[in-house]
């Protein structure tokens, strides 16, 4: 009968415990929307959906500072490799602008030595054309962009079903594992209860 009673109480402690966090984990989202309890004057709110602005502030700030900058983004997007596209990209342009734009009168010999210069100035010149622009948008862009502000606006305008789906995806694992915790601990409890019971 007394190993009995310290079942029935771990069980309890047991179930308690599991649906204990299993609400928590949901009160991470829901509601979504605050919901009002007039009796007690409390509104009731999920955790995530109460504190998205701060949380979004937050992470692009944090983004910006400390993981990526525009700077880092614009120096990956014209790395050594894509400079060279991009020269060879220019240099068609303007030989197209030279042969279409120059009128027919002047002598294709005296066009082709046009191109010729302005291939050899794009060779010559062209890195160095390139890092000025590289350091130009640089500096506007660190005045004009706001990796943060971006960041800010793009997870406040992410539909929060969509966001929990997504954070439950991810963490699938780790929160059943939480859901077990609170179920093992609430039996180890309910143990020492009934054990504190049959003392008394």
């Amino acid at each position: 009968m007394k190993l009995w009673t310290i079942l029935v109480l771990a069980t309890i402690g047991g179930i308690i415990g599991w649906i204990t966090n299993l609400l928590a984990i949901k009160l991470l989202f829901r509601p979504f929307d605050p919901i009002k309890i007039p009796v007690l004057n409390w509104e009731l709110q999920g955790l995530i959906p109460k504190r998205r602005k701060e949380i979004a502030i937050s992470i692009g700030n944090t983004v910006e500072k400390d993981l990526l900058s525009v700077e880092e983004i614009i120096l990956k997007l014209i790395n050594e490799d894509n400079k060279e596209k991009v020269l060879s990209i220019l240099r068609e342009k303007i030989n197209q602008i030279v042969l279409t734009k120059l009128p027919s009168i002047i002598p294709s010999a005296f066009k082709g030595m046009i191109q010729g210069y302005i291939n050899d100035m794009i060779n010559q010149e062209g890195d160095r054309i390139i890092d000025d622009i590289i350091h130009e948008i640089i500096e506007n862009g660190d005045l004009n962009i706001s990796l943060a502000k971006m960041i800010e606006e793009k997870i406040n305008e992410f539909p929060m079903d969509k966001l929990e789906e997504l954070v439950i995806e991810i963490a699938k694992k780790e929160l059943k594992h939480i859901e077990i915790l609170g179920g093992v601990l609430g039996f180890i409890i309910g143990i020492f209860q009934g054990l504190i019971i049959l003392i008394i």
